[in-house]
């Protein structure tokens, strides 16, 4: 072991505010990127480092494996741990800035509203092979409502890898994507008037779907954590719930809660949603499995290829027990609603060669500098639910939002109330802002307008 791998610039302080191991992360993290530590370089085995600062091997070890996850570093079989190569293709996304990343805006707009990846990552020989391999594909006459049998044992294999979620092929089937496969459920086992519930605040999406379906839809309070179990009301025939990263306030619903939660549903039999919302994109957390794995036969499990990859791409998937699957193959026959062929194919294509994974390790690690711009030109600005997602919720006092939305708007930054996420009357105050779809230039200019604005 050479001097040079032990002159890494860190230092941890065992009084300060945070895990030694999210303050060992985020210090290597910053290296990274701004260069001190450069792509290709060996980092020190966890004992040296742990040796050299003075803590425990679990310290290092958790920083390496939170920043594995995030697509920072890689291992190469017998030598040891390095930084991944990352650099190039994220400045090159940092150099674009021609809006191409998200919704469509008028020149000159910076849009900061959430929902939007950043999709001129997708231009690599990666993604052209598989749409090219695709199209290629012959035209199946009667295609199975199910989804392309290939995309779904490829589904099978990547639910198991990245979100701990095992099922054999009958329990998944393809849809158009995780909205698309509520609106599928709720079709199928939903009656005129049954009594369904959203968290508080939450995915007006979700509620639009669920009352087009005749459902009667019940705010269910959410915290800090996400839902809250004991509070919810009674009679309820559905729960939806983003249990990974709780939409907009960002809570990660704690294995107690998830474990409460089923045994809720088993005693009322209730169905549970889980939108799997955001559960690709975390920073300075390890990941939880899905909710899916506790009780599948009460869980029905929606994902979505939307913010991996593209909202356009129109593929998701929905995870059930067998039964429910075959009830919602006939309501979806019924309807006449289809997914694609072509981008099943190429999500499946993407998914068994491994570029789906590389793809989301890439744009992880990219979303994490996003973060940080935004944080750092926020200032002391309180945040809400960053350490997962393309979004946080900023805090503001009530009565100002509406008029800091008005006047960025009137300066080219469009922005997004929280208050548009309550069904009832809102219980925090505050801006829900996307970092998916605009460059870091765009996301400083922006957040340095509306703290100006709010100091005001």
């Amino acid at each position: 072991m050479t001097r040079q791998q032990f002159d890494l610039p860190v230092v941890v302080e065992r009084h300060a505010g945070s895990p030694l191991s999210v303050q060992l992360g985020r210090q290597l993290r910053e290296a990274m990127n701004d260069g001190r530590v450069r792509a290709g370089e060996r980092l020190p085995s966890s004992r040296a480092l742990a040796s050299a600062l003075g803590v425990s091997r679990t310290v290092v070890t958790a920083a390496y494996e939170q920043l594995y996850a995030e697509g920072w570093l890689e291992g190469r079989h017998g030598s040891g741990t390095y930084v991944a190569d990352i650099a190039p293709a994220a400045a090159e996304m940092r150099e674009r800035d021609d809006g191409s990343g998200g919704r469509p805006a008028e020149a000159g707009v910076i849009d900061l509203r959430p929902g939007v990846p950043w999709s001129g990552a997708l231009d690599t020989p990666a993604w052209r092979r598989a749409w090219r391999l695709a199209s290629n594909a012959s035209p199946v006459a009667r295609p199975d409502l199910r989804g392309l049998p290939g995309l779904r044992a490829a589904l099978v294999e990547h639910l198991r890898r990245s979100r701990g979620v095992a099922c054999p092929p009958e329990r998944v089937l393809v849809t158009r994507g995780a909205t698309s496969g509520l609106d599928l459920l709720a079709a199928t086992v939903l009656r005129p008037g049954d009594r369904v519930g959203v968290e508080e605040p939450g995915y007006p999406n979700a509620r639009s779907v669920l009352a087009a379906r005749g459902a009667t839809v019940v705010p269910c309070p959410v915290d800090e954590d996400g839902l809250m179990v004991d509070a919810l009301p009674e009679g309820l025939r559905l729960v939806y719930t983003t249990p990974s990263h709780q939409y907009p306030l960002g809570g990660r619903l704690p294995v107690p809660r998830r474990q409460a939660l089923i045994a809720w549903a088993r005693r009322n039999d209730a169905l549970i949603a889980e939108d799997d919302y955001d559960s690709e994109f975390r920073y300075d957390v390890a990941p939880l499995p899905a909710l899916y794995g506790l009780g599948p036969d009460h869980t029905v499990y929606l994902g979505t290829t939307a913010k991996a990859l593209a909202p356009g791409v129109g593929v998701g998937w929905l995870v059930a027990r067998p039964e429910l699957v075959e009830a919602i193959v006939g309501t979806r026959e019924w309807l006449g609603d289809r997914t694609s062929t072509v981008p099943q194919e190429a999500v499946r294509i993407l998914i068994e060669r491994g570029d789906l994974d590389r793809h989301v390790r890439r744009m992880r690690a990219e979303y994490a500098r996003r973060r940080v711009a935004v944080a750092e030109t926020l200032g002391h600005l309180p945040l809400y639910g960053d350490t997962a997602g393309l979004h946080v919720v900023v805090g503001l006092p009530a009565g100002t939002v509406d008029g800091v939305v008005e006047r960025a708007a009137a300066q080219g930054v469009l922005l997004s109330a929280l208050d548009d996420r309550y069904a009832g009357v809102p219980g925090v105050h505050g801006l829900v802002l996307g970092y998916g779809g605009a460059t870091v230039p765009q996301l400083r200019s922006g957040c340095s307008l509306v703290r100006r604005l709010v100091r005001r």
